[in-house]
């Protein structure tokens, strides 16, 4: 669908990870999967930076703000990641840390090679600040973001150097796309923090065409989990407010990381201080250095102790849920975490 010219203002933009006409092709509206008419105010040539889509059914508006289309309203449950990925939107990316820990992880969770990336539609359900985006991009894969929370608006400082990269806000739940337009889709360490992760399965699967594959890592729930130090301390830890945590969690850190990146290092006692212990220091990254592992430290005790649900599933819920979407197989790469690669 073309966007017509006359009347509407016409801008040289900056390099971004905008909206392109051509992504109307697989837009859909949330929950009615009816076709969206688009309405432009700014744009350059295909690239739209403002402007709107509406529903062909219902009337519904969903504005275009900053290249991207808009499917939510501000929500309280993900106003945390909204805020973590945009003050901390570089700690985790290879392009800034000089690592490839990013990369070696989506590797070694995807099992997807370059060749099988490069030209195919790409859909990353809750793509945070993009540090597994930025990996499929530079892979050649036509890469689509997803994420509820404002992260999206790091995550397109995070891929404006990708053309081949645009970015949707809106739900996993209730994802903006029509049924099987991705060839490939992946949800890394996101279904346990929405209302419904057997859900998630369901809808990110659904989106992907028949003979495409998808990857799913999701938190594991063992019979002792719920006694994990974070579990005991989230009843309270996830009602402060956001700024009233972060700042708690900077206070504290100066002492707490070099005690327990001591106490964590230590055999069997180390392991058990983990688990009791509610704070994110890894001792066993390797290539990072010390202010980086620092800030690591923060993000994540923060990623531990603010989202409103954190949800693990064992691998028979998984796998029951598996067995409901007809024509679909899989296997468990691991099951703590689990890593679910599947074809659709």
């Amino acid at each position: 669908m073309r966007a017509a010219t006359s009347g509407f203002t016409h801008v040289a933009l900056l390099e971004t990870a905008p909206m392109r006409e051509s992504l109307l092709e697989i837009l859909a509206e949330p929950r009615t999967r009816a076709e969206l008419k688009l309405r432009v105010t700014r744009h350059d040539g295909d690239v739209i930076e403002e402007g709107e889509l509406v529903s062909e059914e219902s009337g519904a508006k969903y504005p275009i703000h900053r290249g991207i289309p808009r499917f939510v309203p501000p929500n309280a449950y993900t106003d945390t990641f909204g805020k973590q990925w945009n003050l901390f939107r570089t700690t985790q990316l290879d392009s800034a840390t000089g690592t490839g820990y990013s990369e070696h992880r989506f590797d070694s969770e995807t099992g997807w090679s370059r060749d099988q990336l490069e030209g195919r539609r790409v859909l990353d359900a809750g793509c945070g600040a993009g540090r597994f985006a930025e990996v499929a991009a530079s892979r050649g894969a036509r890469l689509v973001g997803l994420d509820m929370s404002s992260a999206v608006d790091a995550a397109r400082d995070t891929l404006a150097r990708f053309p081949n990269a645009e970015l949707v806000q809106g739900s996993l739940l209730e994802p903006p796309f029509k049924k099987g337009v991705f060839d490939l889709a992946y949800s890394i360490g996101v279904l346990q923090h929405t209302p419904d992760p057997p859900g998630g399965i369901r809808t990110v699967i659904d989106c992907v065409k028949r003979g495409g594959g998808f990857t799913f890592t999701i938190y594991a729930r063992k019979p002792w989990s719920k006694l994990n130090a974070k579990y005991l301390v989230r009843p309270l830890t996830r009602r402060l407010p956001s700024d009233v945590l972060l700042k708690g969690i900077e206070s504290v850190m100066p002492v707490v990381f070099p005690l327990m990146d001591k106490v964590f290092r230590l055999p069997k006692l180390g392991r058990l201080a983990q688990f009791m212990v509610p704070v994110a220091v890894y001792v066993d990254e390797k290539g990072f250095t010390d202010e980086q592992r620092y800030q690591e430290a923060i993000l994540d005790t923060f990623d531990m102790l603010s989202p409103r649900y954190d949800s693990p599933m064992t691998w028979q819920e998984a796998e029951r849920v598996l067995r409901t979407i007809e024509g679909t197989s899989w296997t468990f790469r691991s099951r703590v975490p689990l890593i679910i690669n599947g074809v659709h």
